[in-house]
């Protein structure tokens, strides 16, 4: 076989390029501790790589929707805290304004710093979080929640919904409650309305000279006013007849009894219950029907009805509103028997009302610490499956120094020799034999 003098340059320069290469490529390897320099060195595990590496990108921003989760939740909780330390102190305002021995400068003083709270939960309810959102606006994170009107009402203008954050492939959790549910939404023991109305007939109308009055009713037991049927308190109201001047019987308005013109006390189906007031005109009888409270005030003749029917407009009230209906109560009840009875009906509906709106956020707060363990144990989860992710990335593409360093000086003894043998050969020709 004839080889040309070109043929055998060009064949030993390429052999010394090849070697140079592999030195080269194990050396860059050994400079970088890859093993995997293009996708061409090893197709199967680059693919591989790249999914791991698309997996540990969605667990980053996992660990920072978790970050943001927990930051939200955090000052969520806090701000519920000082909430609720508010709204302890009011309720101490609360019962201290019962007392029948205040002042209406006592009572004046003490409206002064219920409006002082009133402000300050009012600015609590629209707090911000880091980004200048929202806290309590459901999804209307750029929306003040809480609106006041040039005649102290308020209102909530934001919406019920809950933003949320994905901390998991199959896991998204809320990071805000909206103040609809947390101050607004408040069962209102007070969404009963008494009303004295003329005797059933055939009764004779009232005579005159009666001082007896009912009090605006209060819900104190919610599960016996919410009992299953028939025990729970009757739909249309009830009817509170008395039938002499100690006696009462209490029906059901949708099922009127058969009232006698005269003759002693009856039997009647429709007749939910009955009782007796004490003999003392000068303190009050406490009326309680399946969860309702009424007082009794006064001397009754007999044949004085009450209706106590539900108010529908009335079911939820507000925190605010019920804190500015104390204070607005302190500040204008007048200092008399009948604006004690009023003060005293007032502060019952305050502090069920209180309680019920200190329930509310209380149940918040429970959820919000069920949701900062879930963060906790899946910020667990997350770190867990990361490492086990960069375990493998490692096993793909990190090189084996020991295997490389060997390989190395393997590959530049070759190198040597190939560069040696070609000096020899490139100077073997037929020049050198003439003389």
């Amino acid at each position: 076989m004839r080889i040309s003098s070109v043929q055998a340059f060009n064949n030993g320069v390429q052999g010394l390029q090849r070697n140079y290469s592999n030195v080269t490529r194990t050396q860059e390897q050994i400079s970088t501790g890859n093993r995997i320099l293009t996708p061409a060195d090893d197709p199967v595990a680059s693919v591989r790589l790249l999914q791991l590496e698309q997996q540990q990108n969605v667990l980053n921003q996992y660990a920072d929707n978790l970050t943001a989760a927990t930051n939200s939740l955090t000052q969520e909780e806090s701000t519920l805290n000082a909430v609720n330390n508010i709204l302890q102190r009011v309720r101490e305002l609360a019962v201290q304004s019962g007392d029948g021995a205040l002042s209406q400068a006592d009572r004046q003083s003490m409206a002064l710093e219920l409006r002082e709270r009133e402000d300050e939960l009012f600015a609590l309810f629209n707090s911000r979080n880091a980004r200048g959102e929202y806290l309590f606006a459901g999804h209307q994170g750029k929306t003040q929640p809480f609106v006041r009107d040039a005649a102290g009402n308020y209102s909530y203008v934001g919406d019920e919904g809950q933003r949320e954050l994905q901390i998991a492939s199959s896991l998204s959790l809320p990071i805000n409650d909206n103040g609809k549910k947390l101050f607004e939404n408040i069962i209102n023991a007070g969404r009963l309305n008494s009303l004295q109305v003329a005797p059933p007939a055939p009764l004779p109308p009232l005579p005159p000279g009666s001082t007896l009055s009912a009090s605006a009713p209060l819900v104190q037991d919610e599960v016996a006013f919410s009992a299953a049927p028939p025990n729970n308190f009757p739909g249309a109201g009830i009817g509170i007849h008395f039938t002499s001047a100690t006696d009462y019987i209490v029906y059901d308005l949708a099922a009127t009894p058969v009232f006698p013109v005269a003759g002693p006390p009856f039997v009647d189906p429709n007749v939910l219950a009955s009782g007796q007031l004490d003999d003392d005109p000068d303190s009050s009888d406490q009326l309680v029907f399946r969860g309702v409270s009424v007082q009794l005030d006064g001397v009754p003749l007999g044949t004085e009805t009450f209706a106590v029917t539900l108010d529908p407009t009335q079911q939820k009230q507000g925190i605010l509103s019920t804190i500015k209906n104390l204070r607005t109560a302190l500040e204008s009840t007048a200092d008399t028997p009948a604006g004690n009875l009023a003060m005293r009906d007032a502060v019952a509906e305050v502090l069920t009302n209180l309680d019920h709106g200190m329930t509310a956020v209380d149940l918040v707060r429970g959820e919000i610490g069920a949701r900062l363990n879930v963060i906790e144990s899946t910020q667990t989860d997350n770190e867990e499956v990361s490492l086990v992710n960069k375990a493998v990335q490692a096993d793909l593409r990190e090189l084996d120094y020991a295997e490389a360093l060997s390989r190395l000086s393997f590959q530049s003894i070759i190198l040597e020799a190939a560069q040696q043998s070609f000096v020899k050969i490139s100077g073997l020709n037929l020049f050198n034999q003439l003389r």
